[in-house]
């Protein structure tokens, strides 16, 4: 099968996820950043549009086809692909009342296809809550339905923006976060269960590093301090787990102008 954009595409995929914190804010950073980092999957969230708001012509001119699950002001997924996309779904299942827009699945039609949902988990504060309730709750369906795909044995990603630290080292201090939902004994449980119906961290098996972030607040000079969290994640099935040939954070988006608080981070599979 061809890979549109690359004629000379010879297998493997580069697949990324990013919060880009409204992609209309800051849609010329969004398109150079997907120019610089040229990978053929890529999940974005906090879109902070409409499905009919997002910039489609923009890009799709990149060489990507485009699902898109869009709020108004808030939330907001999208999932970019080189190769066509089959069998669309849209919204996580388990809640038919859950209203907000922070999934979108498709079955990436590469050389050897690969399922990718594409995922906003809720940031659950204040914990305890409404809101911490509404993030348990997700990662239970989440769970649910990647039990569902993991019995289908084929390869499947999760990948976005969790708002889970895993691990204390994944903080620049632990005790500054450590009331906050992010890093909550039950956040990190829930996804710890993620990890145990047999599912692999991307960036803790390719590389595993403490204190390498995706995140860094715009306030009190984070960015700059180094004080970053590592919340972006790509969770592999077995059979995407065994293709994982490195991981990679795009940390150059956060010196850009108008950058997001979130960095991309990439990993690449074999064919």
């Amino acid at each position: 099968m061809a890979h549109r954009g690359n004629p000379a595409y010879t297998g493997g995929m580069k697949i990324a996820t990013w919060n880009v914190n409204s992609i209309k804010a800051r849609l010329p950073t969004v398109l150079e950043v997907l120019k610089t980092i040229d990978c053929d999957v890529v999940c974005l969230q906090e879109l902070k549009c409409e499905t009919d708001a997002f910039p489609y012509l923009e890009i799709e001119e990149l060489g990507y086809n485009c699902a898109v699950n869009g709020q108004k002001t808030y939330n907001g997924v999208a999932l970019l692909s080189k190769f066509p996309l089959e069998d669309i779904q849209k919204g996580l299942p388990g809640d038919d009342g859950d209203d907000q827009a922070r999934y979108v699945e498709a079955l990436i039609m590469a050389d050897t296809p690969v399922r990718v949902g594409a995922l906003y988990l809720p940031n659950g504060n204040p914990a305890p809550g409404d809101k911490y309730t509404y993030k348990l709750g997700w990662m239970d369906r989440l769970a649910a339905h990647a039990r569902g795909w993991l019995k289908q044995e084929e390869p499947f990603i999760l990948a976005g923006d969790y708002n889970v630290i895993p691990r204390d080292e994944d903080c620049w201090d632990i005790a500054v976060w450590r009331d906050d939902a992010l890093a909550l004994p039950d956040s990190r449980a829930a996804y710890r269960q993620l990890k145990w119906l047999g599912l692999t961290d991307a960036y803790e098996a390719a590389d595993g590093r403490a204190h390498e972030y995706t995140f860094w607040d715009y306030q009190g000079g984070a960015w700059q301090k180094g004080h970053g969290i590592r919340i972006d994640h790509l969770l592999l099935s077995p059979q995407a787990a065994d293709r994982l040939e490195s991981v990679d954070i795009f940390k150059k988006a956060r010196e850009m102008e108008k950058p997001s608080d979130h960095v991309p981070i990439i990993a690449e599979l074999s064919d």
